[in-house]
This record gives structure tokens, C-alpha cells and sequence, in this order.
């Protein structure tokens, strides 16, 4: 019997509310900003990623999808959606609008890491990006929007994590007194740690085995290091969002997981969980389109696992909107009334009134069955008395109350009834 493949899972119907519900409100919020929507390839130019998400990360050094097409060229599956938008602002001419530009994503993206929790080898994220303007209230109205689309949401218990990781001016001395202070730890880095430690040090306060997360704990902070850009950039960002009631924590060892953010970085995460239960997260980019081949050109954004956003609405208990349900159920007996039933279901659905009609030759009683688990709030019975007085029988299937009623109202009967 074949299944899905490791970490990946099928979305069934009963889990389709949490879904829509979630994918609704980022879009809600996305018209609120006035964002616009953008819609991106599977796969990409494997290079595309290689870039811009950077060696020493684990996205590119262990989880990247990728193969070869027919002609040679080298792909990989999409393994998060900012490289993505930049290459689309480049490729289409974006940069020629008025700045910045704003836009939403949604879709699947990849990475061959161990499943776990509320993210699998083929996961969901969310995300939106302002590009073409280096305002840090910018930076805050972004942290706003993720701030107010997790409390559209009616999650509760989430705290906003902050951090400052410079830029290219101010980082370079910073990283030199990371690894001096992580060089004499070195018998006790993880692995990956001691190939963090000469390729890329900024991922080792990124690192979530407890004894390197000890060693970070004195670690240098990025703020300490900053230049005069930075730390004006960083102070606006924070008195703009006490100006918007956002509340916020500063956390020195937050930095991100891919390469190319730059200054402003911040994390949502469930109160008392730690990173690696992040619903979402994201900051400034300002180095990324020019590493693209693109005139230098700002940018921030933010990205949301959905996966993870509806694990947490689960255990929250958080209610959602059912999906809608068929109106009606038309059950018949016999080959006339069988014909006549699929007129009437073809006309109420051209009515926009949702319809499930029954199938085969079974019984009256096995019919009605199937309406009751179908979530049909009335059921339609045709029958040779029906057929004879060019009527139907109505039944309301919460209360058992039935009613017979002309063929010719049968549409405005059951739109009355879901009043």
C-alpha cells in the first residue's frame, strides 16, 4: 500500500476549517496593509537559494531539495518564499513602481529535516515583504502586522522576541569576538557548531543543543557591537513600536536562521517555549537584492508556519468556523423519480443552493441514512405520490418536521429555511 512520503501529510476534509480559517485571515490582514498577492514557483534556480540562505545554514548545507532537469540545469525545491519575491522584483521590472512594494505569498515550501511538530519535509508558510525603503517604521508596521494577524487569530500566550544583528559595516568585529569567545569552548561544540565556528559564526547562537545554548548564554551581543546606523535604526524601530502598543522583548541571541537578514530581526513564540517552537518570524534584508545582482535596495518581512499556527489553535481550543455544509439531500425511489430528482438538483444548484443528491438504487431508509451523516439540513424525498402531485417532501432532519411542497418552490423554500 503505498503512503505519503516522510514528512508529508495529507490535508482531509475535516481538517480543511483550521485551513481556511487561517489562510482568511492573512489575507484579511494583507488587504487591511495593502499588500498584494503574489504567487511564486514550486522550484527555483537552485543558485537562488545557495546565495542568498547561506553556507554554515543548515537549509543549504543538509535540507535542500535538489535535482536536475532534462536539460542539466540544477533546481531545488522552494525552501522559504523572501529569495523568491526578490528574484520576482528583479526578473519583473518592480523596482520601477512606487517604493516600496508589497507583497503576500502563500504556498508549500521544503526542507529535508527530521519531521516534528508542526513542521514536516513539505510545510506551509505565509509571508509578506516590503521592499524599496530602509524606514525602521517600516520594520515596526511589519512586527505590527504579524503581531495583529496572530491576534486575529485569538492566540493567546505569544511574546514577540527582538534583536539587532548590525550590518555589514558593525557585524564583521562583532562575529571576531564571537569566535573568540566560542574558541574557548571548543571541545564542547556540538558538530555542527565547530563547522559553525569558522564558516559561520552567527549561526552558533542559533544552535538549540543545551550545551551550546550554556555557551551562548555569555556570549557578546550583537547590540554592543553595533555602528551609529545600527543603533539609531534599532532605537527607531523600538520607540515606534512602544508609539503602536506592540509589546516586545529584546533577546540578544535571537539571529535568524538564514544569512542574508541585516539589522532588525524578531520571532514570535509561544511564551516559555523557546525558539524552536517560533509560529513565525522574519526582519530586514538590505543586502539581499544586491547580492541578487540588483541595485542595493531594502527590504523586510515576515514568514508564519501554518502547520505550527494551527497546532497551537488546537491546543488552545480556539473554535473555528465549520465549513460550509449541503443545504439539502434528494433522495428518491425508483428510475422516473430518479430523473425528476436530478432536474431539481441540477436547478437549486444553478439557484447557488448547495446539493447532495443520492446515488445507486438503495432504499428510502439506507437514503436517509446517508443524508443525515451527509450535514444536510433538509432532505428532499421524491417519490411516485411526489412525482403524481408535482410536489416533494421537505424534511427538516434536525427536528423530524416535513412538509409537502410544490416543485416550482422547492428553491425559495429551502433559501428561506437557511435564514
Amino acid at each position: 500500500m503505498y503512503k505519503a512520503p516522510r514528512g508529508t501529510f495529507d490535508i482531509l476534509p475535516e481538517e480543511q476549517a483550521y485551513w481556511k480559517y487561517v489562510e482568511d485571515k492573512a489575507v484579511s490582514l494583507c488587504r487591511l496593509y495593502s499588500y498584494q498577492p503574489l504567487s511564486l514557483p514550486i522550484f527555483e534556480d537552485a543558485q537562488l537559494f545557495t546565495r542568498t540562505v547561506g553556507g554554515g545554514t543548515d537549509i543549504v548545507d543538509k535540507e535542500m531539495y535538489v535535482f536536475r532537469d532534462k536539460s542539466g540545469q540544477e533546481l531545488a525545491l522552494r525552501t522559504e518564499g523572501t529569495a523568491p519575491v526578490c528574484r520576482a522584483y528583479l526578473e519583473h521590472g518592480l523596482f520601477n513602481l512606487a517604493q516600496p512594494v508589497k507583497l503576500y505569498y502563500m504556498g508549500p515550501v521544503f526542507r529535508y529535516e527530521r519531521p516534528q511538530a508542526g513542521r514536516y519535509r513539505q510545510h506551509h508558510q505565509f509571508g509578506f515583504e516590503a521592499l524599496g525603503d530602509a524606514d525602521p517604521a517600516l520594520d515596526a508596521e511589519v512586527i505590527q502586522m504579524a503581531w495583529q494577524f496572530f491576534l486575529s487569530l485569538q492566540l493567546s500566550g505569544l511574546s514577540i522576541q527582538l534583536n539587532s544583528i548590525g550590518c555589514k559595516l558593525c557585524r564583521p568585529e562583532y562575529l571576531e569576538a564571537l569566535k573568540q569567545h566560542y574558541a574557548s569552548y571548543a571541545q564542547r561544540l556540538c558538530p555542527d557548531c565547530e563547522v559553525r565556528l569558522s564558516r559561520n559564526p552567527l549561526r552558533l547562537l542559533d544552535c538549540k543543543k543545551p550545551s551550546c545554548q550554556e555557551i551562548a548564554k555569555t556570549a557578546p551581543k550583537p547590540t554592543e557591537y553595533l555602528c551609529h546606523g545600527c543603533r539609531v535604526h534599532f532605537e527607531s524601530v523600538q520607540r515606534y513600536l512602544a508609539t503602536l502598543s506592540i509589546p516586545f522583548e529584546l533577546n540578544s541571541r535571537l539571529v535568524r536562521g538564514l544569512d542574508y537578514y541585516t539589522r532588525t530581526v524578531f520571532e514570535v513564540e509561544p511564551q516559555g517555549k523557546g525558539g524552536q517552537s517560533s509560529l513565525g518570524g522574519g526582519g530586514r534584508y538590505d543586502e539581499l537584492i544586491e547580492t541578487l545582482g540588483g541595485n542595493p535596495t531594502p527590504g523586510v518581512g515576515f514568514a508564519a508556519g501554518l502547520e505550527r499556527i494551527i497546532l497551537n489553535l488546537k491546543a488552545q481550543k480556539r473554535a473555528v468556523r465549520a465549513l460550509p455544509r449541503p443545504v439539502a439531500f434528494i433522495a428518491y425511489l425508483g428510475e422516473e423519480a430518479k430523473i425528476e430528482a436530478m432536474k431539481i438538483a441540477s436547478e437549486l444548484r444553478q439557484a447557488g443552493i448547495p446539493i447532495v443528491m443520492a446515488t445507486g438504487d438503495k432504499g428510502l431508509k439506507w437514503q436517509m441514512r446517508q443524508a443525515n451523516s451527509s450535514g444536510s439540513r433538509y432532505a428532499v424525498i421524491l417519490g411516485k405520490e411526489e412525482l403524481a402531485n408535482r410536489a416533494v417532501t421537505v424534511r427538516d432532519l434536525g427536528s423530524g418536521e416535513q412538509n409537502s411542497v410544490p416543485m416550482t418552490d422547492i428553491a425559495k423554500t429551502l433559501k428561506r429555511g437557511r435564514e
